[in-house]
C-alpha cells in the first residue's frame, strides 16, 4: 500500500481504531486475568469484557501500543512511513513528517515497531536454496580509543546473513527471476561454530541446499541441511554463488551510513 492509498483508507483516528479492533478480534483477545478468549464488545467504552470474570481489555492492552499516549492515527501513519518503501527513514525525518513535537516519543515508537516486525520475521523459516555468509560492520568509536582491526576486532560487528535465493523459472520461456524472496540477518557475538549451528536449526526448514564459503565455523552445517556446497571466497563468488547475501550486506551498510551515519556500541 502506498501513502496516498493509506490516507484514503485511514483518514482519521476513528478509522484506525475500528480497523485495529477487527484485526485483534481475528487473532483472538485473551483475558489477562483468567485466560479466557470469550469476550463481548462494549461499544461505549471501546473495550472488550470477559464473559467469565468481567475483566475489561482496552484496545491497546497486550499490543505494542500498550501504555502509549500516542493516538492510533499517529501509530498507523508511523507504520506506513516505515514500510511503504525500500529505504528506511530516520526518527528525525519521521518526526518531521508526523509533525510531532517530541523526538524521544517517535524514537521509542519506531523501536517498538521494529521489535514487533523482527519478532514476526523470526517465525519464518527459509526454504530451498539458501546463501549464507557473514558481513562486518564498522562501529562508531571515539577518536581517543584505539582498537585493533581485522576479523574479530572490537571495531566491527559480525552479522550472519541468509538469503533464500531459489531461482524462480518461467516454464514457457525458461527465464529465471532476478529477485530474492526472504532474508535473515543476526548479530553474532563470536566466530564459534555453535552460533552458526543454532542459526541453521532455528531458521531452516531442513531440506535446504546451503551455499557458503569455506569458513571453519561452517563445519557442522551439513548436519542441518540436505546439501552443503562450499566455494573459496573471492570476487567471483560474491557476484555469483553468494550474490544475494552480499547485496543485502551492501544495502545495509549504505542504509546505516546514509540514514543513521554510524553504528554505536
Amino acid at each position: 500500500m502506498n501513502i496516498l492509498r493509506f490516507m484514503e483508507d485511514f483518514p482519521s483516528n476513528e478509522s484506525c481504531k475500528i480497523h485495529f479492533r477487527y484485526q485483534r478480534e481475528k487473532e483472538g483477545v485473551q483475558c489477562k486475568k483468567c485466560g479466557s478468549k470469550k469476550h463481548y464488545w462494549l461499544k461505549s467504552k471501546w473495550q472488550w469484557q470477559c464473559t467469565e470474570c468481567d475483566f475489561r481489555t482496552t484496545l491497546k492492552s497486550g499490543s505494542i501500543m500498550e501504555g502509549s499516549k500516542v493516538d492510533f492515527h499517529t501509530w498507523y501513519k508511523a507504520m506506513a512511513f516505515m514500510s511503504y518503501g525500500k529505504k528506511t527513514i530516520s526518527a528525525a525525518e519521521l518526526q518531521r513528517q508526523l509533525e510531532h513535537p517530541k523526538y524521544d516519543t517517535i524514537w521509542r515508537l519506531m523501536h517498538k515497531i521494529r521489535s514487533a516486525m523482527g519478532k514476526r520475521d523470526a517465525l519464518y523459516q527459509l526454504e530451498g536454496a539458501v546463501e549464507f555468509d557473514e558481513g562486518y560492520f564498522e562501529k562508531a568509536t571515539s577518536e581517543k580509543v584505539k582498537l585493533k582491526r581485522g576479523r574479530g576486532s572490537q571495531r566491527q560487528s559480525n552479522v550472519a546473513v541468509m538469503a533464500e535465493s531459489t531461482p524462480l523459472e518461467k516454464i514457457e520461456t525458461g527465464q529465471k527471476s532476478n529477485q530474492c524472496r526472504y532474508f535473515k540477518m543476526k548479530v553474532l557475538t563470536n566466530h564459534k561454530s555453535e552460533q552458526i549451528d543454532q542459526l541453521m536449526e532455528e531458521n531452516l526448514e531442513g531440506k535446504n541446499i546451503i551455499f557458503s564459503d569455506k569458513s571453519t565455523s561452517y563445519v557442522n552445517i551439513s548436519n542441518y541441511v540436505q546439501v552443503h556446497l562450499t566455494e573459496k571466497s573471492d570476487k567471483q563468488t560474491t557476484k555469483s554463488t553468494l550474490k544475494w547475501v552480499h547485496i543485502a550486506i551492501s544495502n545495509a551498510k549504505r542504509t546505516l551510513l546514509g540514514v543513521f551515519h554510524k553504528i554505536p556500541f
